[in-house]
């Protein structure tokens, strides 16, 4: 591409379009800043800005056609918090269903000792137990082999039909959808960790039963392993049908996403 090329290809770039990619960057950002996997401190910060710069060069055009872009100062700096607001709950909604997932794992944790250990996790870079960290480790390899990326994106872009770049957003529906999918962790969480908690509490009254019979037996060194061997067993049947919740869950929490910012 020559001098003129570059020239012409220039002078067709309006403040418009500038303005408009600025606000869908703006928009972007938090799935980069909030979302797991994308903003994963196992990226290099220059990464993650270059992939977030590159989706928004790639949906400014879509999300600009057809849309009313301001270009005054104020209006400009009002549009982008909105689109970061906009942008915010659609990666909120994405990190409470990894937070469900790493909270099912710490209640594991404490009912089968393993709380008592802890290890770095390279996803949070926080001190996690055994299975907190497993799970977090299982539900991104599962995000990524059933293309939840894919789906994020596509969320993403469907905020655009939803929530225009001049239009406004609904403030109210923004809120009140963080909330239900801040609410919805701990429901989530329990839904996945039930069979293993279920089996370690069995395994609890077993042991208490046989205390009773045996008091002689030391029941505090027989049961602690057993529990772990319990818990283990019970994790490892469960977890090739977290594909199929997780599945579920990411299409849950998009779409709540999604009907939040319309405000149906």
């Amino acid at each position: 591409m020559n001098t003129a090329s570059i020239a012409r290809l220039l002078n067709t770039i309006s403040s418009g379009h500038v303005t408009a990619f600025f606000l869908v960057l703006a928009r972007v950002a938090p799935l980069f800043l909030i979302a797991p996997m994308f903003s994963s401190s196992m990226l290099p910060s220059r990464v993650r800005s270059i992939v977030a710069v590159a989706i928004a060069i790639g949906m400014t055009a879509v999300a600009s056609h057809g849309s009313h872009v301001p270009t005054a100062p104020l209006a400009v700096g009002g549009l982008i918090l909105e689109q970061f607001l906009v942008g915010g709950a659609l990666a909120f909604a994405v990190a409470a269903m990894f937070a469900a997932v790493q909270t099912a794992g710490t209640f594991l944790d404490a009912v089968s000792g393993f709380s008592f250990g802890a290890q770095l996790n390279p996803l949070t870079g926080s001190q996690d137990a055994i299975l907190s960290r497993l799970y977090a480790l299982v539900g991104t390899a599962v995000f990524i082999a059933v293309g939840g990326y894919a789906w994020v994106l596509r969320g993403l872009a469907e905020t655009f039909q939803i929530v225009p770049l001049g239009g406004a957003a609904k403030l109210r529906g923004v809120v009140g959808g963080s909330v239900e999918a801040f609410t919805g962790i701990f429901t989530a969480a329990i839904e996945l960790a039930a069979p293993v908690m279920l089996a370690v509490l069995i395994t609890d009254i077993a042991f208490g039963m046989v205390s009773r019979v045996v008091p002689q037996l030391n029941v505090f060194a027989v049961g602690f392993p057993v529990k772990i061997g319990v818990a283990l067993v019970m994790v490892l049947a469960s977890l090739p049908f977290l594909g199929g919740w997780f599945s579920d869950q990411l299409a849950g929490s998009v779409s709540l996403a999604l009907r939040e910012l319309g405000g149906v």
